[in-house]
């Protein structure tokens, strides 16, 4: 879905943390203020208005 490269370089664009994707879920979730942020046809959509409220991702 996402190249691993790709995931290591992104940051979530509310807090600047580190994000985890959630594959089965197609979403990508800030470690730290856990926005959920949705993939869509393998792209990340990175935009704070986007995003969904959620816990923390676990690393």
């Amino acid at each position: 879905m996402i190249d691993k490269e790709l995931l290591e370089i992104l940051a979530c664009p509310a807090c600047k943390a580190e994000v985890v994707l959630d594959e089965p879920a197609a979403r990508i979730i800030c470690t730290a203020c856990g926005r959920r942020y949705p993939v869509r046809d393998g792209i990340p959509v990175m935009l704070i208005d986007e995003a969904e409220a959620g816990p923390p991702a676990k690393k």
